[in-house]
């Protein structure tokens, strides 16, 4: 018969376990990975991560301009799902340590460890962290801007769908995440699929039955504007590629 979900869940916190999230607990300061998220709130985002149908998710700008960013569907079911071909491939060109800046409910940390490599991610999100830690991951209820665990050491800290965007100001971004990586290590950015775009704007989710969060500060970066912000942080283009209409930069020390 099919396992019961409790059982289903235990087994894959033990497989993580196997798989390497003892070493990422001893990289942890401050308390254990698995620490309670603090508040909460009913955002559409919120919803969506603690199990609630809210319909699709919408990141839309609050002011319309010309030429200005277009509503975007948010991809909560990839957010959701397993790492597909592409984030697996995306892992084979790093290596070491993984930081995944605003993981959500932690696919990437799940991939990462079960392909041996210790992992760890944070976000601001309360019910995404609660979301990954029922699964026995190691996701911090934590802004990038905050102390976080292994300054300056990771070998790979990654800024995916769309992340780059965080806080409306990728260049104080890239040069908070410059600061993270050790020597040798890489920025890995999901990139606006117009090379040279660089928006920065307010924006809202909104849920499919008209619902809105609070406004927050995000941006729209192509590879090319990318690059050259990623200069003013100290960093550099070290390899770029394409895979399933997804455009990644990774990037490193200059």
């Amino acid at each position: 018969g099919h396992r019961t979900r409790p059982a289903r869940r235990l087994a894959h916190r033990k497989q993580c376990q196997r798989a390497g999230v003892v070493a990422v607990h001893d990289l942890l300061v401050g308390g254990p990975a698995t620490a309670e998220p603090r508040g909460g709130c009913g955002s559409p985002y919120e919803q969506v991560m603690d199990g609630h149908h809210a319909g699709p998710l919408t990141l839309l700008p609050v002011r319309e301009a010309t030429r200005g960013p277009r509503p975007v569907i948010l991809a909560v079911d990839r957010f959701l799902a397993v790492a597909d071909a592409t984030d697996i491939e995306l892992l084979a060109r790093t290596r070491g340590p993984v930081l995944d800046v605003g993981c959500g409910p932690g696919r990437m940390v799940r991939a990462a460890l079960l392909a041996g490599r210790p992992a760890l991610g944070v976000d601001v999100s309360p019910a995404a962290v609660r979301h990954a830690n029922r699964a026995g991951l190691p996701v911090l209820h934590r802004s990038v801007f905050e102390p976080l665990p292994r300054e300056g050491g990771w070998s790979t800290v990654l800024l995916l769908d769309g992340n780059v965007g965080i806080g409306g100001d990728p260049s104080l971004l890239l040069a908070r995440v410059a600061a993270l990586i050790g020597p040798g290590g890489v920025v890995v950015a999901e990139c606006h699929p117009q090379r040279h775009r660089d928006h920065r704007f307010e924006a809202v989710v909104m849920d499919g039955f008209g619902r809105t969060g609070e406004p927050f500060g995000w941006a729209e970066v192509g590879g090319g504007a990318l690059a050259r912000l990623a200069q003013r942080a100290g960093l550099a283009p070290v390899d770029r590629w394409l895979s399933c209409g997804r455009r990644f930069v990774a990037l490193g020390r200059r």
